[in-house]
């Protein structure tokens, strides 16, 4: 998989590249990312990228030329990409659509800045997308937290197990998880994870998800479709809270 991104700030969405997990997947080939200026695609001597809005407004607006300039040489480069603009006012970047864009081969993503981007550049974009309802001074951050989460698709990257047991993947959020030691200043691990019954553990755990789902995220325990596992754990709450309550 190939994910580029065009910034005005490339040294600071670099570092996506340095650590972790990511880092090993560069090294190894899994993934290839490609992070490009775009003030080299700037035709003058000072190299700009913004100038003022016409109609008047607060803040500068960025150019249209240089990113159809990148576009063209992208293009002729590693062919034609899935163009994503980050953006406040995209779709809510989610599990869904993480598993959605980890399936393209090709993805391109461009980082907003100042008050906007010329509306003309908006020919090129396949898909505007945003993190969340908030506002951020350019789209670096966003860029490399949609790459973090993608890469976590990408075969070989993580084991497809970690994947499949993550937060939203399943429908319900994370259950607990503990390590040694057994017993620290008096805080205890479960003794049904220490007991080696791996049908308890899963029975467990899921009802460990549904209560933490429950709780903190109802909107996606009202969307959970249930299956046999999730029906065994939730009996064994609806006893528990029966049995609190006598």
């Amino acid at each position: 998989m190939k994910i580029s991104v065009l910034t005005i700030f490339p040294e600071m969405v670099e570092v996506i590249k340095k650590y972790g997990v990511i880092s090993r997947a560069v090294q190894e080939n899994k993934i290839e990312i490609n992070i490009f200026n775009l003030r080299d695609f700037t035709s003058d001597k000072h190299r700009t990228v913004d100038d003022y809005p016409f109609g008047g407004g607060p803040g500068m607006v960025m150019k249209p030329e240089p990113f159809f300039m990148f576009y063209d040489f992208y293009v002729q480069t590693f062919g034609k990409p899935h163009t994503i603009l980050t953006s406040p006012q995209g779709r809510t970047f989610n599990n869904d659509l993480v598993k959605e864009l980890s399936l393209k081969e090709n993805l391109l993503i461009i980082c907003g800045r100042y008050e906007g981007i010329d509306e003309r550049v908006m020919e090129l974009v396949d898909d505007e997308i945003s993190i969340g309802d908030y506002v951020l001074t350019g789209g670096e951050l966003p860029a490399m937290v949609m790459i973090d989460a993608i890469s976590r698709f990408v075969p070989g990257i993580i084991s497809e197990e970690s994947v499949i047991e993550e937060s939203f993947n399943t429908g319900l959020l994370d259950h607990p998880h503990y390590t040694r030691p057994r017993e620290f200043d008096g805080r205890k691990v479960p003794e049904v994870l220490l007991e080696g019954n791996h049908e308890k553990i899963e029975l467990w755990r899921r009802k460990m998800s549904l209560k933490k789902t429950i709780k903190r995220r109802p909107d996606l325990f009202l969307k959970k479709e249930f299956d046999e596992v999730d029906k065994m754990a939730l009996l064994e709450l609806f006893k528990e809270l029966i049995n609190n309550v006598k």
